[in-house]
């Protein structure tokens, strides 16, 4: 899904993007294409995976290639966008970071649909257009690609409401796309910490590291059912997967080989769908020098895995303020590297700690390690389930905020104007290892990729997904 960017990010070949361009599917898309420096700071490219049995122009794909994929008929899947990520490329970082949005996550859909899964926001939209194109006069791949467009546009504001960043550029793959791109560069490098079989998908892999493409490639990356975290385990499977891509791309073996490379363009050429103000051209000269070391695959916060909906079941549940500010902070220092006042009274702030890491009673034993370090005691409570830890305050009170978080060994601080001035409030998140964690067992917390992790301190936690290496995952 991601490779039509990874091939432009490393600048492989990039003297042979004039015949990768001839054939790509562009659409005119209602995006900012702020240049090479945009005013807010960073390049954003949404990426997506689409769950369709047709290609980039509309047409239905061959049935023995669907039954070759596992994917049914071409009346299945429809046009649930299964992947999604937001490659975020700050300016004059040399880093990018690949953000992935579980397909399940239960946000407001733009257009007016209300709240729903993430992964409709553009099948909703495509249905809606195809009503009123109806009777239109206009042929049926006009009236497929005018759809098409109108479903990019949602699922764009959809991600835009949702993050805050502004997209610049749209980049888009089919199944048959993903089948053909992992072939034509020889498989890519994947390890797994168990034997899985799923009939679902089509999975059937032993445990351990190993080298997947085609069908296997795509049962890798769709499986979720017998998954310990269900969806947000998928979501490691194509963090890791595409680090292997990018690792792939990066090594000698791709970047030699003319036949692989042009394996490669012809495979990207026919199956992806970008937005026509994107110069390839001028945007892989610009990115030729990012190296795999600096590409780092990340997950947004999520709370509930299993959200009850009214209309679409079982959901991942998703704060939108903590999305927005996630995605601001990218690449940047976290705020509690702020050192506080050392004339710092800590008696001026009153703190309430809220729990909402799941585990009984921590809420009370973080707030008596606060009163033991001066601190007023406020009130203490439960709070729905948050994967990170916060302090947040109100209006002018960043110094107590400050001085709480080091307290508690670091951790992000936010504002808040419903909090009243002397006082700040503790969100206890699952990821929380800090004072008053002392005499409480369980198992490990949930990191924000999805994968299970002990305490920070703990040297066997999982390390960041970049595609310098190969992880092993569920």
């Amino acid at each position: 899904m991601i490779s039509a960017t990874i091939l432009l990010v490393t600048g492989v070949a990039w003297q042979n993007l004039n015949s990768l361009t001839e054939n790509l599917t562009k659409q005119d898309l209602n995006l900012a294409d702020a240049g090479e420096k945009p005013a807010d700071g960073a390049i954003d490219i949404l990426l997506v995976g689409m769950d369709s049995r047709t290609d980039s122009k509309g047409n239905p794909l061959p049935q023995n290639i669907l039954n070759e994929l596992q994917a049914g008929g071409s009346d299945d899947g429809g046009f649930n966008t299964d992947t999604l990520i937001l490659l975020h490329i700050p300016n004059d970082s040399g880093k990018a970071f690949a953000v992935s949005f579980p397909r399940d996550s239960y946000v407001k859909i733009a257009g007016g649909f209300g709240r729903h899964k993430i992964n409709s926001a553009y099948g909703y939209a495509k249905g809606q257009a195809a009503e009123k194109l109806q009777g239109s006069g206009k042929s049926p791949q006009e009236i497929e690609m005018e759809t098409r467009k109108a479903g990019a546009n949602n699922l764009i504001e959809t991600i835009q409401n949702l993050t805050g960043a502004t997209i610049d550029h749209y980049a888009e793959v089919n199944l048959v796309g993903f089948y053909e791109i992992t072939k034509a560069i020889g498989g890519i490098d994947v390890c797994l910490n168990n034997n899985v079989r799923d009939s679902f998908s089509g999975a059937n892999f032993k445990a351990g590291p190993q080298t997947i493409e085609g069908k296997n490639a795509l049962a890798f990356v769709r499986q979720r059912h017998g998954l310990p975290m269900g969806d947000l385990d998928r979501v490691v499977r194509q963090q890791v997967f595409m680090a292997g891509l990018a690792k792939k791309m990066l090594s000698a073996g791709v970047l030699t080989d003319g036949t692989k490379r042009s394996e490669m363009i012809k495979a990207v050429s026919g199956a992806i769908v970008l937005d026509d103000g994107w110069d390839i051209t001028k945007f892989a000269l610009q990115m030729k020098d990012l190296t795999g070391g600096n590409m780092t695959f990340q997950t947004i916060p999520t709370g509930n895995p299993d959200l009850q909906t009214p209309e679409d079941g079982s959901a991942v549940e998703v704060d939108e303020a903590e999305v927005r500010t996630f995605v601001k902070n990218l690449g940047k220092a976290p705020a509690s590297s702020a050192a506080p006042d050392p004339k710092f009274n800590n008696a001026s702030v009153t703190v309430d700690v809220r729990n909402a890491s799941g585990v009984a009673g921590l809420a009370s034993k973080v707030q008596q390690s606060l009163v033991a370090k001066g601190f007023v005691a406020g009130q203490t409570g439960n709070a729905e389930a948050m994967a990170k830890s916060v302090v947040r305050y109100g209006k002018g009170g960043e110094d107590g905020a400050n001085a709480v978080q080091k307290a508690l060994g670091g951790m992000k601080i936010e504002e808040d104007v419903n909090i009243p001035a002397g006082r700040v409030r503790v969100f206890i998140g699952s990821d929380y290892s800090g004072p008053g964690t002392q005499g409480f067992t369980g198992s490990g917390v949930l990191n924000l990729d999805g994968a299970r992790q002990q305490p920070a301190p703990d040297p066997n936690a999982p390390k960041p997904i970049t595609a310098d290496g190969v992880r092993c995952v569920n």
